[in-house]
């Protein structure tokens, strides 16, 4: 299907609906949303310009293959859990660490933003090899 209006508006709601999938993730774990929905936001963004361009354009523009991204997202997942091992805490209980701390630009990064980013790549990497797949056949 070639489209004008649909490879107009897929190539410029890609970044906007990658941008919005990052701020997602990042307020996920203090507000609805998370890596889930900003996984899915980001394998969207490439579905919707593969429904434009083509499946063998889309894999062109990416620089992942979406199999090393799913594996990616189940270490980075799995990996979350480890500094709570550390701190003799129980497996993936979440830590909390402070960096910039007493200064206007404090920052509180925990365990659980890992873990939903390790959700964001494999929820992403997955949508988009089983829809990839699918729409080149």
């Amino acid at each position: 299907m070639e489209s004008i209006i649909l490879q107009i508006a897929a190539r410029h709601m890609r970044p906007l609906l990658l941008v919005l999938s990052l701020i997602v993730l990042y307020r996920g774990h203090n507000e609805p949303g998370g890596g889930f929905i900003g996984g899915l936001m980001f394998g969207a963004a490439y579905i919707l310009y593969a429904m434009a361009f083509g499946v063998k354009k889309t894999q062109k523009t990416l620089f992942f293959n979406p199999i090393n991204l799913t594996a990616l997202g189940l270490l980075v997942a799995l990996a979350s859990g480890i500094p709570a091992i550390f701190a003799g805490d129980l497996f993936m209980t979440g830590e909390w660490y402070t960096f910039f701390e007493h200064t206007a630009f404090e920052l509180k990064l925990g365990t659980p933003l890992l873990f939903d980013v390790g959700v964001y790549f494999a929820v992403a990497g997955m949508l988009m090899m089983v829809m990839f797949s699918l729409m080149e056949e």
